[in-house]
């Protein structure tokens, strides 16, 4: 009975070891010697400020088209990220432009409001709203999974800079993932009421192009 004791003891020791274990880099950076393989490092030796700088985000993205424009920047675009944990997003509005619900699934995010009038928001898993018109100079935190929007109420195009705590998020536009995958037509629409006509017409908005 004692040695099951004790057995059970060190397996409980090991597994909240390894739950309390230390998540940060071991090394001051790790640059990725390729897209392709985030894990193999470059030799430090040969970094130069030009892995820890990014510019790609200085001006508004074409937002003309939808209203909306982003542009996501994560470890296989700017370097310097990888084992960082940490990314970021540059989202351009032109007046009434939305940024259709969706979720993070591996991120928080932050959103910092640039410039502009912003109506953001997210619902919890109560399908409680939290949501606000925000604006320039005013931050708002979207928690981690959890489905939310923007959409500019202003009269000038808006801009927004949101952060993640994770090098690859992950994103899930809602419209773009039940509408515009192979779910069954017959299940979509016994789940919202469509005739085959409105579901066709959604269908072909939302899939990929």
């Amino acid at each position: 009975m004692i040695n099951k004791v004790i057995i059970l003891l060190v397996i409980m020791l090991f597994t909240i070891s390894a739950f309390c274990s230390d998540p940060d880099p071991v090394m001051d950076f790790c640059i990725a010697k390729s897209t392709d393989n985030s894990f193999t490092c470059k030799n430090s030796s040969t970094a130069t400020v030009e892995d820890f700088t990014f510019s790609g985000i200085k001006v508004p993205g074409n937002f003309k088209e939808t209203g909306f424009a982003s542009m996501g920047v994560n470890s296989n675009i700017f370097p310097g990220l990888n084992t960082l944990g940490m990314s970021f997003v540059r989202a351009d509005f032109d007046v009434g432009g939305v940024n259709v619900p969706h979720f993070h699934p591996r991120a928080t995010e932050v959103a910092f409001v640039l410039e502009g009038k912003i109506y953001s928001g997210f619902v919890d898993t109560k399908n409680k709203i939290f949501a606000k018109v925000l604006e320039k100079g005013e931050v708002m935190v979207f928690p981690r999974g959890l489905v939310h929007f923007q959409m500019n109420v202003g009269d000038v195009p808006a801009t927004i800079l949101g952060s993640f705590d994770s090098q690859n998020p992950g994103l899930m536009k809602i419209p773009n993932v039940v509408f515009g995958s192979e779910i069954k037509d017959e299940l979509l629409e016994k789940a919202f009421g469509f005739t085959s006509k409105e579901l066709s017409k959604l269908k072909k908005r939302f899939s990929p192009s």
